[in-house]
């Protein structure tokens, strides 16, 4: 479109559009459309001021507004759909050099990562800064109050429950922040000499069969906020709060995030006093569900095993164990976001399957 001497839509190289919104034709109708003109596979649309179109078909059928179509390219898009799974899941493992080096080792590694939400690396030098170089596969960690990274070990005065020896009950990280991180990596260093295994349940999963069994419990986790806090110093000093449902849901009512850390739960609960035990109630019934040995998936990480899961999806947590002076239990964490990881895995899906 060329108004004053200027063109005023145009896609630029990002696929960004230049046309302000104020110039749009809410009701207009397209004047003749046409196809295969001189054999080109273009579809023309002749508008009523004359103004002529060219469209891709393929790029037109993606954007059409029936069900189908917009279910089709958001799958596409943002890889929804899931494999839930329970203690008896295989954790989808590959190698860690492979992943950093090769595309397609890449590539599966991430579509393992979104659909079952857990994928386990094995061959990482025993050394710190592997999840670092991890990292930098897909583009860059995202900055906490406790550091790009971070060291899970049994410290004095820890400002953190995970800095301690004693058992860490099921939880996903940092519902305290009201934008948790997507991704998490755990690099083992050292494993405790005894005890120290890691747990995880699958709380999409596990939201599911609440919903199923319980559906007043399910509706109140998703309607109701709870308080989160913490406050400390690490990287720098903090006190953070957050307001974050349970279980988030999108609207549509599908489940796309939990927040849970009663470790951070604040004492406040901002809540009517003829919705507190209700409250307590629905709780108690997501925590049973996932504490039941059927859907409690149990394993122990070795030297050199890097695990990388959904921190928006997997609860985890950690038997409790005992380190002898000469072997300390030490792994080394990192964040990522999803938006970070989306982007390399569709980048991955161009190169590796030839896509223009």
């Amino acid at each position: 479109w060329k108004i004053l001497g200027h063109f005023l839509f145009q896609f630029m190289k990002s696929g960004t559009k230049t046309l302000p919104v104020g110039f749009i034709f809410v009701f207009t109708a397209f004047k003749e459309g046409l196809t295969n003109l001189c054999g080109c596979p273009q579809v023309s649309i002749v508008w009523p001021d004359q103004h002529t179109s060219e469209f891709d078909p393929e790029w037109l059928r993606k954007r059409c507004f029936s069900s189908a179509a917009r279910q089709a390219l958001q799958e596409e898009l943002f890889l929804n759909k899931r494999m839930y799974w329970d203690s008896e899941l295989q954790i989808p493992t590959a190698n860690f050099e492979e992943v950093l080096h090769d595309d397609k080792a890449a590539l599966a590694w991430l579509l393992a990562l979104r659909r079952v939400g857990i994928v386990y690396l094995k061959g990482a030098p025993v050394e710190q800064g592997q999840v670092a170089r991890l990292s930098q596969r897909i583009g860059y960690l995202r900055l906490t109050f406790y550091g790009h990274t971070w060291q899970v070990q049994d410290k004095s005065q820890a400002n953190n429950v995970a800095y301690t020896a004693g058992k860490l009950s099921l939880h996903t990280d940092y519902p305290a922040l009201h934008y948790p991180p997507g991704v998490q990596f755990l690099h083992c260093l050292s494993q405790a000499a005894e005890g120290g295994e890691s747990e995880a349940v699958d709380g999409f999963h596990m939201a599911e069969k609440l919903r199923r069994e319980d559906p007043e419990a399910f509706r109140t986790l998703t309607s109701l906020q709870v308080d989160f806090t913490d406050t400390g110093s690490d990287y720098c000093d903090f006190m953070v709060q957050s307001k974050n449902h349970i279980i988030d849901v999108d609207s549509d009512g599908r489940v796309v995030r939990i927040n849970y850390n009663n470790a951070t739960r604040d004492s406040v609960l901002d809540l009517p006093l003829h919705q507190v035990q209700a409250f307590y109630s629905s709780l108690k019934a997501y925590i049973q569900l996932m504490t039941r040995p059927e859907n409690m998936l149990t394993y122990k990480m070795e030297p050199g095993d890097l695990v990388t899961f959904d921190n928006g999806r997997l609860l985890h947590g950690r038997k409790s164990y005992l380190s002898h002076p000469d072997q300390v239990r030490h792994l080394e964490g990192a964040y990522l976001d999803w938006d970070e990881v989306m982007s390399r895995l569709r980048i991955l899906c161009k190169s590796v399957n030839g896509e223009s």
